[in-house]
């Protein structure tokens, strides 16, 4: 029987630069939550916008990290440290959760004194990219895992077991991956990994062209390094792109936006996988495992449809997502 944490055991860790425009929204998203009086804390790296004014006004302690030592990792630790809860949950700036539960959701593995992290459920909201959306129908199935059997998680949805992270802080010197590059470690001293199909959040990704070929390129450092013996070679490149762009076709014209789509989803591809042959230069092969979950393209077939939910969906109005407390 799931037992929610005592108030005062959960401290949730936000990242931010610059995120006015999306921070109130999550922030009123966790005001609405089954789990109460959780621990508030923002990991600001230098915003030069409102960012550290709409946390600290929703009762959120604000750590500063300089723009310059900034990582992933390096952030991540700084709020951690910070954090008094004995689970943390972590969450990018501009996420917010569906339903109320989410992070009831989200802790209840956590009955289980062997899991050290779990992960949710990432949907992109209608307006982002059509392949954007692909890659997160890809990446977080609509059925939960409780014993996951390979490191795949993201720390823009996510909560870790803080004694474990003493253990092990986050690697500060990855461009990226922290979150895999942990998990690696979590399952390797036989910790166990959840993910959580009903902890879910939609995640805003608002990027040109440039940043999307940069963020796949910064992931594919930090995954060389991770498995050293990985490799992405121009076959990969050709293969990996047309493979995904017909994919990408197929399941728009199945939902009938082809027509508007059809370029997006070109221009996407080629910017998502000549990142990672950019970024990705050494010999041999990466886990079947971990291919699958990064590259590989959705099949039609493979979609299951999304499990309806009784409970209602947060509502949110646009001044949430711009600082308000409505």
């Amino acid at each position: 029987m799931y037992r929610p944490p005592e108030p005062g055991n959960c401290s949730i860790v936000i990242r931010a630069y610059n995120e006015q425009e999306h921070l109130g929204r999550l922030l009123h998203g966790i005001k609405h939550q089954t789990v109460r009086d959780t621990e508030l804390i923002l990991v600001n790296s230098g915003s030069t916008d409102a960012t550290a004014g709409i946390a600290q006004a929703f009762g959120a302690k604000v750590v500063h990290i300089e723009p310059a030592r900034f990582t992933f990792g390096r952030s991540l630790n700084a709020g951690i440290r910070a954090a008094t809860g004995k689970l943390v949950v972590i969450a990018s700036a501009h996420v917010y959760p569906v339903y109320p539960d989410w992070l009831e959701c989200l802790l209840r593995p956590f009955d289980d004194p062997n899991t050290a992290l779990t992960y949710g459920k990432q949907r992109a909201p209608v307006s982002a990219k059509f392949s954007e959306q692909q890659v997160y129908r890809q990446w977080y199935a609509n059925i939960s895992e409780m014993h996951q059997p390979h490191p795949f998680c993201n720390n823009a949805n996510a909560a870790i077991r803080r004694d474990v992270w003493l253990q092990r802080p986050y690697e500060e010197t990855l461009p990226g991956l922290e979150d895999l590059e942990w998990a690696k470690w979590a399952l390797e001293a036989r910790y166990t990994i959840s993910y959580v199909a009903e902890a879910e959040v939609t995640h805003i990704h608002r990027e040109g062209w440039n940043r999307i070929f940069n963020r796949y390129k910064r992931e594919a450092m930090a995954l060389k390094r991770i498995y050293p013996e990985s490799s992405f070679g121009r076959i990969d490149l050709l293969h990996l792109t047309v493979a995904n762009t017909i994919s990408d076709w197929r399941h728009a014209a199945q939902e009938g936006s082809l027509h508007r789509e059809w370029t997006s989803l070109v221009l996407y591809r080629i910017a998502q996988f000549c990142g990672t042959f950019a970024g990705y230069r050494q010999a041999g092969a990466l886990t079947e495992e971990l291919r699958k979950t990064f590259y590989y393209p959705l099949g039609i077939k493979e979609r299951p449809k999304s499990a309806t939910r009784r409970l209602a969906a947060i509502e949110y109005v646009e001044s949430a997502g711009s600082g308000g407390k409505s």
